[in-house]
C-alpha cells in the first residue's frame, strides 16, 4: 500500500525501521494508525490474527469490560467480538484458569 499510494514515505528511515518491526496484526494496525487517518473504508479491511483476538478477549474478561465498550474502544463491531468469543470460548476459559493457578 505504501509503495503504491505513498512511495515518498518509504524514504523516511523511521518508517522503514517501524516496517521491520511489524510481526502481528496488532503491530500493523498501530502502524497504520500512526501513518494514516482512519476512514470507514479502512475499517472494513481490518483482519486480526488469532493471538490478537485472544489478547483482546482476555483483556475484556480480565477488566470486566462490556462488548459495547470494547467495540467503541477498538472500533470492532459487537458482532465480531461475539463471534470471537464463541470461536475461542474453551480456549479463553482454559487460559484464564491457568492464569489463576
Amino acid at each position: 500500500m505504501l509503495k503504491l499510494e505513498h512511495p515518498e514515505k518509504l524514504k523516511d528511515p523511521k518508517i522503514r525501521e517501524l516496517l521491520e518491526k511489524l510481526h502481528t496484526t496488532e503491530d500493523v494496525l498501530k502502524f497504520n494508525d500512526k501513518l494514516f487517518k482512519q476512514s470507514r473504508e479502512n475499517q472494513k479491511l481490518k483482519t486480526y490474527d488469532k493471538a490478537t483476538m485472544l489478547k483482546l478477549l482476555r483483556y475484556q474478561k480480565k477488566h470486566g469490560h462490556s462488548t459495547s465498550y470494547m467495540s467503541k474502544k477498538y472500533k470492532i463491531s459487537r458482532t465480531t467480538l461475539s463471534k470471537w468469543k464463541n470461536m475461542f470460548e474453551q480456549e479463553l476459559e482454559d487460559t484464564m484458569k491457568n492464569a489463576g493457578t
